[in-house]
């Protein structure tokens, strides 16, 4: 039986605050990719919602994430967050598999 190693990885502030995880990732990236807040990560219908964890977030980091013009874009702070983040978790995520690889083949 194939075991695999998950994890769930997220940027908190000193204060214990969420800055970013997954959950935010798909928002940021929809805010690129779509340029709406209405056009929501898996089905979301609660485009109020993820304006707030946008804005909880921005004031949390001290600077805005997207700005709101005729779409919404990603600000350069917002896209270096997104990809610093991306980045991390794809770096933890070979380092787990590579610290497992083999070590549940006895079971």
């Amino acid at each position: 039986m194939p075991l695999h190693v998950r994890s769930k990885i997220w940027i908190e502030n000193d204060d214990g605050k969420l800055i970013i995880g997954t959950g935010r990732l798909l928002i940021l990236e929809a805010i690129m990719e779509l340029g709406s807040m209405n056009r929501q990560p898996r089905n979301s219908n609660n485009p109020s919602g993820c304006l707030g964890k946008i804005r909880a977030t921005e004031e949390r980091c001290g600077f805005n994430l997207s700005t709101p013009q005729k779409r919404y874009q990603s600000t350069s702070e917002g896209l270096q967050l997104l990809w610093a983040y991306t980045r991390l978790r794809n770096q933890v995520r070979e380092i787990y598999r590579r610290s497992v690889q083999g070590a549940f083949d006895d079971l």
